[in-house]
This record gives C-alpha cells, structure tokens and sequence, in this order.
C-alpha cells in the first residue's frame, strides 16, 4: 500500500538560499506526525510546499500516490487541509461558527450566499465531532482562541482533507486551554476515520501519546525521523536547537529544561 504521504529529495532555493535541502520523509497510513524544530529550521517552507503553495526547486512530494507538478496541483491541494495563524487571521468577524465551518468546503473566507441543507447538516456533524455543537450561532469575534482552533480544524474537516496540518495550533492559549486543545486532539486523533494529524510546534510538552511519530529539522534539513520513541531524546533536541536541553517524561507527557551552569556570585 502506498503511504499517505512521501517526500523525496526536496529542495527549496530561491536565488542563493536554500531553504530545504534534500528532505526526504514517509508518511504511512495510520500514522500522526509532530514536527519539531527551532525558528528557521525550515518548518513554515515545508508546510508551504506540502499544501501546493510554494514549488520545490528539485525533488518530488507524492500525496497518496500523486506527484505535485504531474497530477492536477489544485485538487491535490483540497485534501490536505491546515489550521494556522495566518488562516485564523483572514476570518470574518460577524460569521457564525456554522458558515465558518461551511466555507471549508468551498476554501472561502467570509461564506456568502445560501447555505444548503446538505452543508447545513454536515457542517452540525463536524461542530458535535470538534465538541463545537453549542458554539453553532455564535459569531468569531466572540469566540475564544481555543474555540477558534476547534472551529477552523472543523472548517478544514468539511473538504474531508486526508491530511490535516495544524501548525502551532497552541500559540495564545493560556495553560488550561491547551490543556484542553490537546486533549480534544488526542480523542480526535483517536478516531477511527481520523485523517492523518501532523503538528507542527517548538514545544515538546505538546506532544500527546497519540502522536507516534517525530520529525525533527534543523537548518533546512532533516535532523532525524521516525518512532517518538527512538528520535526524541535529549541529544537530538539539543542538536536542533542549539542548547543543552534536558527531556523529562512523565506519564505520558513531555518536559523540556534548559541545562545550564550556575555562576559565582561576584
């Protein structure tokens, strides 16, 4: 079987600087991905030529078994749905979390014309999933940052993406909602008709037990991926971000620390 998602070779260069070089990375079906990596590691480029948004200057991304730049670009485009700050930004803000999460279908902002009974029906069944039901009518000025999330990951549900990016998903939350958030994600992840989850964050206390999978980049290349378990260490994260860095585990969750040397008092 083919695997959701493969990157081969990809490099990125727009006149003398390359931005991606050489990334290779497989993605297989039933798997969720975190993406980590410091300011500049590459992570906001390669989301860009994930969704179709920023053309690879060599190399290939198949998306379940189609090339980008040989399948028609547009429709790949609709199955890989992303929630981020920029999308978050462009919303209207009298439109009710219901159009909100209709306009998905359509990737328009700021939903006009008659809602059909269909989208209608659809779009309620999204906002029960993303436990956003009683949040239907109420307009995005009102909404809180974490129910924004909520609302935009079922905007991007609606074209029924196999792939969903969430990237930085958490940034502006106070502690107890992302709390929340991520435990909302980890039942999503859950789901048995789930699309494939891949987060992008600089924060491994986000990490929820659902995501499997790690990758890690560092100036514009692949640092290590593969099993949460074998590439998430100390040593990996202090090589991506330039400082001894110490993991601490509990339970389930993960804590990062920065190593450093006490000083005599002068």
């Amino acid at each position: 079987m083919k695997p959701i998602l493969e990157v081969s070779s990809l490099r990125i260069q727009r006149k003398d600087t390359v931005i991606l070089n050489d990334v290779n990375w497989r993605v297989e079906r039933g798997e969720h991905w975190m993406i980590l990596g410091a300011n500049g590691s590459g992570k906001t480029s390669l989301l860009s030529a994930l969704t179709g948004y920023l053309m690879p200057t060599a190399g290939d991304i198949f998306l379940l078994g189609k090339n980008y730049g040989h399948a028609d670009w547009r429709d790949l485009r609709k199955k890989v749905g992303i929630v981020s700050s920029s999308v978050r930004q462009m919303m209207a803000d009298g439109e009710p979390a219901l159009d909100t999460v209709v306009s998905g279908k359509y990737a328009m902002i700021d939903l006009w014309g008659k809602v059909s009974l269909a989208d209608h029906t659809r779009a309620l069944k999204i906002l029960r999933a993303t436990e956003c039901l009683h949040l239907a009518g109420r307009p995005w000025q009102v909404l809180s940052q974490g129910e924004r999330q909520r609302v935009l990951i079922g905007r991007a549900l609606m074209a029924r993406p196999r792939v969903l990016i969430l990237d930085e998903p958490c940034a502006g939350l106070d502690p107890a909602a992302r709390e929340h958030f991520l435990q909302f994600l980890q039942r999503l992840g859950r789901n048995q008709n789930a699309p494939t989850l891949v987060f992008v964050t600089h924060h491994v206390e986000e990490i929820m037990p659902v995501f499997s999978q790690v990758l890690i980049l560092k100036s514009g290349k692949v640092l290590v991926a593969g099993p949460k378990a074998t590439v998430l260490n100390a040593k990996n994260l202090s090589m991506a971000f330039g400082s001894k860095i110490q993991l601490l585990k509990s339970g389930n969750h993960y804590m990062s620390k920065i190593a450093t040397k006490a000083r005599g008092i002068m």
